[in-house]
C-alpha cells in the first residue's frame, strides 16, 4: 500500500491511551492517512492496522468507526456491521457513527429507515441522509412515506438536483407516467432560472426517451436561461438521440474540439445512428487513455464490425469470453433464493434508465445481503469468478478484460431483475464493471417460454436505437442454476419470452485494482 510506513509508525507511536495529552493530534493523523488510502483505493492493509490499534482502545467510537468504513471498502460487510453498531452505541451524538451504521444495515438488507432517522435527528441539514432515509424506506415497501419525505425536504430546497430526481424516479417506480417529473416544474416556478434544475429535468426525460417532453423543457430554459453553451449541447444531443437528426452525420461538427466524454459519447452514438462508422471509430478511439475509455470500447466493437476491422474480433472473442457453468446451488437452494428475490421486487415499473422492459429490477446492493441463502449464493459466485479469471488467456496490454490485472473480487453492483410475459433486456453493456454476469435463478415452463430462441441471451446486437444491421455473435439458452459470465464491454440483452417469469441476479466484477 502506498504511503504505508506513514501509518505503520502511526500505530507504532499510538498513545497509551485516548486520554493522553497526545491522543487527539494521534487520532487525526491516523484518520486522515486511513480515508487517504480508502480514497487511493490501496486499503488492503487497513483492517490488520486497525486490528492493533484497536487492541490498546478497543471501545474507541471513532476507530471502532474507520474500522467498519474500512470492512465496508473490503466488502465484509458483515463485520462491518458489527463494528458500525458498536461505534453507534458509543456515540449516540455522532452523526457519521450513526449515518454509518444506518448505510450498513441498508446494505445488508435489513431494516433501515429507523435509524437514518436517528442519523437525521442529528444532522437535518445533511441531504444525502434524507436520499438515504428515503431510500430505505422504499425498499421496505413504503414508498408512499419515501415520496412524502422527499417533497418535505424538496419544499424548503426547491433546487437539490438528486433529490428531484430522485423523488421523479420513485414516483416512476411506483406507476406514474405522464408527469413523474411534475415536481421540477414546481421547482422552476420557484427557481425559474436555474439552468441546472432545467438540464436536470431534461436528462431525466431524455432517459426516460420522453423526447417531446424533453423539447419543452428545453424550449423553457432558453426562454428564461437564454442562449447558454450547455443548452445548446443539449439541444443537440436531443436531435440526435431522438433520431431526428438521422440525416445529419455532421450534427456535432461545431462542437468536435471540446474535451467532453459525454458529448464524445454521442457524437460516437449519432455517427454511427447516421451509418458512419467511419466517423464513430476515430472519436472513440480518441477516448481510450481517458477514464471515460469503458464508455467507449462497445461502441469500438460496432464500428468495427461495420467497417469489417479485425480488431472487432480481437476485442470481444465471444468464443473465448462467454463462460456458462452451473452455480452449484441445488434444488432447495435455489426454490429458497427464488422466493426470497420475489419479495424484493416490490416496485411496479423499471428505472428510466435501466435496460429492463416488461419487468422490475431491485435497487440495494444484493450480494451484501444478510440471509444465509445469499450468503451462500455469494460464496458460490465468488468461486465461479475465480475459476473465470484464472482460466482467462494470457495478459494482453491494451486489451480491456485481458489487460486488467487480476487478483481481488470485489463487487461494482448486484441486483435482481424480474421479467413477466413478453418481458425482455434491451441490448445494453456495464461500463462500471470488468465482467459483467447473469445467474438465472427461475424460468417459464418451456411451453410457456415459447419457441427458441425466447428468453435466451443474446450477444453482439448494437442497442436498437442505433438502427444497425449487425447481427448476434451467439444466443444462449438459460438454465436454472446457471451462471453466465462475460467481459463487461460485450452488448447483451434477452429475447422476449411468451408468458411466466424469469427471475435472475445480475452483477458486475469491478475492475481489480494496480
Amino acid at each position: 500500500m502506498k504511503d504505508d510506513n506513514s501509518l505503520v509508525d502511526l500505530v507504532a507511536n499510538q498513545p497509551t491511551s485516548p486520554s493522553s495529552p497526545d491522543a487527539a493530534a494521534w487520532l487525526r493523523s491516523i484518520e486522515s492517512a486511513i480515508l487517504d488510502a480508502l480514497r487511493a483505493g490501496a486499503g488492503d492493509q487497513l483492517p490488520s492496522r486497525l486490528e492493533q490499534v484497536g487492541i490498546a482502545w478497543p471501545d474507541h467510537p471513532r476507530l471502532l468507526w474507520l474500522k467498519a468504513l474500512v470492512l465496508r471498502e473490503m466488502q465484509t460487510h458483515e463485520p462491518a456491521l458489527i463494528a458500525a453498531e458498536r461505534a453507534a452505541a458509543l456515540a449516540k451524538d455522532d452523526p457519521a457513527a450513526q449515518a454509518l451504521f444506518a448505510q450498513l444495515r441498508y446494505e445488508t438488507g435489513r431494516s433501515a429507515a429507523a435509524q437514518f432517522a436517528v442519523a437525521r435527528a442529528l444532522a437535518p441539514g445533511d441531504m444525502a441522509l434524507v436520499r438515504g432515509h428515503a431510500g430505505a424506506l422504499a425498499a421496505e415497501g413504503d414508498s408512499d412515506a419515501a415520496l412524502a419525505l422527499m417533497t418535505a425536504a424538496l419544499d424548503d430546497h426547491p433546487g437539490w438536483i438528486e433529490g428531484q430526481t430522485y423523488r421523479a424516479t420513485l414516483r416512476r417506480l411506483a406507476g406514474a407516467g405522464a408527469g413523474a417529473d411534475e415536481g421540477f416544474a414546481e421547482a422552476l416556478r420557484t427557481e425559474p432560472h436555474n439552468l441546472a434544475l432545467h438540464l436536470a429535468r431534461f436528462h431525466w426525460l431524455a432517459k426516460a426517451k420522453s423526447w417531446d417532453d424533453a423539447r419543452a423543457v428545453l424550449h423553457d430554459a432558453s426562454r428564461a436561461c437564454g442562449d447558454v453553451d450547455a443548452l445548446e449541447v443539449a439541444h443537440l444531443y436531443l436531435e440526435a438521440e431522438s433520431g431526428a437528426a438521422a440525416n445529419r452525420p455532421d450534427l456535432f461538427d461545431g462542437l468536435a474540439d471540446r474535451p467532453d466524454p459525454g458529448l464524445a459519447l454521442a457524437r460516437v452514438r449519432h455517427a454511427l445512428r447516421c451509418g458512419a462508422p467511419e466517423r464513430a471509430v476515430p472519436i472513440a478511439f480518441a477516448q481510450l487513455g481517458s477514464p471515460s475509455a469503458p464508455l467507449f470500447w462497445p461502441y469500438l466493437s460496432i464500428g468495427w464490425r461495420l467497417l469489417g476491422d479485425d480488431r472487432a474480433a480481437w476485442l470481444d472473442r465471444p468464443e473465448q469470453f462467454i463462460h456458462a457453468a452451473d452455480i452449484g446451488l441445488d434444488t432447495q437452494d435455489l426454490s429458497d433464493l427464488a422466493d426470497l428475490l420475489r419479495t424484493l421486487h416490490t416496485a411496479t415499473s423499471p428505472y428510466p434508465d435501466q435496460s429492463v422492459r416488461g419487468g422490475t429490477q431491485t435497487d440495494r446492493p444484493l450480494l451484501f445481503r444478510h440471509e444465509a441463502i445469499m450468503q451462500r449464493t455469494r460464496a458460490a459466485i465468488e468461486a465461479s469468478v475465480r475459476d473465470y479469471i484464472d482460466h482467462l488467456p494470457a495478459a494482453e496490454p491494451g486489451h480491456p478484460l485481458l489487460g486488467t490485472p487480476r487478483g481481488e473480487v470485489k463487487f461494482a453492483g448486484s441486483w435482481s431483475v424480474r421479467l413477466h410475459a413478453q418481458g425482455f433486456h434491451v441490448a445494453h453493456t456495464h461500463p462500471v464493471g470488468w465482467i459483467s454476469s447473469a445467474l438465472h435463478v427461475a424460468l417459464p415452463d418451456p411451453d410457456a417460454m415459447g419457441k427458441e430462441p425466447s428468453g435466451w441471451l443474446r450477444f453482439g446486437m448494437p442497442p436498437p436505437e442505433l438502427g444497425l444491421d449487425l447481427p448476434p455473435y451467439c444466443e444462449i439458452e438459460p438454465k436454472v442454476g446457471r451462471l453466465i459470465l462475460f467481459p463487461s464491454t460485450l452488448w447483451h440483452g434477452t429475447v422476449p419470452f411468451a408468458d411466466g417469469e424469469r427471475l435472475s441476479i445480475a452483477f458486475d466484477i469491478r475492475p481489480p485494482r494496480r
